[in-house]
């Protein structure tokens, strides 16, 4: 009998290992737009409808669960009794992105984590957007280009939208519709 004794836990296992790839395996780099805006995130009760009040020029999110309704918009237009967070700067991902593309978050929020920088992240069809902080806008910038991303300053534009018609305008009543 040896004296030695295998120690399972400290041998090499010749099993296949599943290495993860990580940010700093990923050669991408994006150009992000800052946006001078201040959002909020608005907490609302779940089926809530969007309040009047809420309004962007820049980002405007709706994000409905069965638990809750949160809305990111204008932090200027948002009641001060409204449960909320904020303010935030947006910075949008310089677009559009494709769906194949792979590990665009993590590449910009891993410099982020590392300098302690708070996120809030939205997704849309064309790009990604992550808020931060407005009190670490400028050190989320900062850690960006020293990542190799190029921050610019964007002009956000008002999107043209459709005169929603007042309710009573909308409903049609069980007389109406006999006679239609």
């Amino acid at each position: 009998m040896s004296d030695s004794v295998s120690d399972p836990v400290s041998e090499p296992q010749n099993e296949p290992e599943n290495e993860i790839v990580t940010a700093d395996d990923v050669a991408q780099t994006f150009t992000l737009e800052q946006f001078p805006e201040k959002l909020a995130v608005v907490r609302l009760g779940a089926g809530a409808e969007v309040p009047s009040w809420a309004e962007s020029s820049s980002l405007f999110s709706v994000t409905a669960t069965a638990l809750e309704t949160s809305v990111v918009c204008a932090m200027r237009s948002v009641p001060k009794k409204a449960k909320q967070a904020g303010p935030f700067i947006a910075f949008a991902v310089k677009g559009p992105l494709d769906f194949a593309l792979t590990g665009v978050l993590s590449t910009l929020l891993l410099p982020l984590a590392a300098a302690e920088i708070s996120v809030f992240t939205i997704s849309t069809f064309d790009t990604d957007w992550v808020l931060v902080p407005i009190n670490d806008a400028d050190r989320a910038a900062e850690e960006w280009r020293r990542s190799g991303h190029e921050v610019t300053l964007a002009v956000p534009v008002r999107p043209e939208r459709a005169e929603r018609p007042a309710r009573d305008q909308t409903k049609t009543t069980k007389q109406e519709k006999k006679h239609t």
